[in-house]
């Protein structure tokens, strides 16, 4: 995640930016979840400013925009951290000893899930499923995957972001 990321964006940033996704989709509902990723994807959140030029460009009320980026796991209103550490509490890993791992996570960085650092280096989510059973259990740092994951490798992992 790049740096302008963790930070709030100035409104001719996101403005300038609505305008170039909106030369590229067509004003439908069904564009939606399309434009939220797009947005996601380039400022790490969904800024209150870009859900109101989504509004305005679907004809979509913001409530209902509101509602889909709040039921997908993959949206936030907020920014999050430089790494963004995911600890799966699915059964599989839960069963093999995940919320061990979470709550090690916790005590290490001193946020909830759903929190980032004030540093803005780290933000914490708890996921149902990635995926991976298999591999049980397993956190995840941005799009990587640690699977057979312990406490240990927790830390080891914490301490080499934290050089």
């Amino acid at each position: 995640m790049s740096e302008n990321k963790k930070e709030n964006c100035s409104s001719k940033i996101i403005e300038d930016f609505m305008k170039e996704i909106f030369e590229t989709y067509l004003p439908v509902k069904d564009n939606l979840i399309q434009i939220l990723n797009e947005v996601q994807d380039k400022f790490g959140y969904i800024p209150e400013l870009a859900q109101k030029e989504i509004s305005e460009f679907l004809k979509v009320p913001m409530a209902e925009i509101y509602g889909v980026i709040t039921f997908y796991s993959r949206f936030t209103l907020e920014p999050k951290g430089k790494y963004t550490i995911s600890v799966c509490l699915g059964t599989a890993c839960y069963v093999k000893g995940s919320q061990k791992i979470l709550d090690r996570l916790k005590e290490r960085l001193k946020i909830e899930p759903g929190q980032t650092t004030e540093d803005g280096m780290f933000s914490i989510d708890q996921t149902r499923c990635v995926g991976a059973c298999g591999l049980a259990p397993v956190f995840t740092v941005n799009d990587e995957v640690y699977g057979k994951a312990t406490v240990k490798k927790l830390d080891e992992v914490l301490d080499e972001l934290l050089k």
